[in-house]
């Protein structure tokens, strides 16, 4: 019986952290409807019934599907390199001083500055096609990537590599096996914060020198004051970046379901 109540329980407070989730966004959406075509009401206010309208239409003419496309090709791009180069550098930083040397301070220079205004810098140098784009978002997802992966390597507890080397482990056995599974919740902080930093960049380079994407989608759409388009095309990238973010929590729960037992009951 207890555990029966204890299921009901869970349940039931799932699914008030559901309505509590849910709440704000409908009641905005309602109030949206209600105040779209009032008499005074400003041309941005539009009813969500228009903009889901406008939506299956771009999607049927597969013009969403190709700007979507091609964001994605540019977003990912950037964010895999970046996730690549930050663990990789940062976990080599953690364990070699003289790295630590020379990237910690250049980070911790550059890290404040925002990337989107290096946008104009990097276009100069490569031009306004995607490989500047890309090249912006590796830059975005490399700062907090590399500064998760370092500081978590870092935090291995001594003890655990004492005990290594007491039984005889080598330095690579050690970094495997040790330092490496210690950081790793570190790092899917970093990963996180890295992939939405990727459509957050994306977004403000597809405004400049584009001729697809849905950022380009929203100037195009500003400019034709048709902005049923612009809440259509960042209704896309918001749900882009939601699904990316919950399959890196997936694989987050599966490789560390012992530190997260809690995010393996939600699931």
């Amino acid at each position: 019986m207890s555990a029966i109540r204890s299921t009901a329980a869970g349940g039931s407070n799932r699914a008030l952290r559901w309505l509590a989730g849910w709440s704000l966004p409908v009641a905005l959406l309602v109030a949206m409807q209600l105040a779209a075509g009032q008499p005074g009401a400003p041309r941005y206010v539009v009813a969500p019934t228009d903009i889901a309208a406008t939506t299956w239409e771009l999607l049927a003419s597969g013009e969403l599907i190709r700007d979507a496309m091609a964001s994605g090709v540019r977003s990912y791009s950037g964010f895999f390199m970046g996730a690549a180069l930050g663990v990789a550098i940062g976990l080599l930083s953690a364990v070699w001083q003289q790295a630590r040397a020379f990237f910690d301070p250049l980070v911790s220079t550059l890290y404040p500055v925002p990337k989107v205004a290096l946008l104009p810098v990097i276009i100069t140098w490569l031009g306004f096609g995607d490989v500047s784009k890309i090249a912006l978002i590796t830059l975005a997802v490399f700062f907090p990537t590399f500064i998760n992966t370092l500081y978590g390597a870092r935090a291995t507890p001594v003890s655990l590599i004492w005990a290594a080397r007491n039984m005889g482990a080598g330095p690579a056995y050690i970094f495997r096996r040790v330092i490496f599974p210690a950081a790793l919740p570190q790092i899917f902080t970093g990963l996180r914060s890295g992939l939405a930093l990727s459509f957050i960049v994306l977004f403000a380079a597809e405004m400049v020198g584009s001729h697809d994407g849905l950022g380009d989608m929203v100037v195009r759409a500003e400019e034709a004051m048709r902005y049923d388009w612009m809440y259509t095309a960042i209704l896309a990238i918001g749900l882009m970046g939601f699904a990316s973010d919950r399959i890196l929590l997936a694989i987050r729960r599966r490789l560390l379901a012992d530190k997260y037992p809690g995010e393996a009951r939600d699931g």
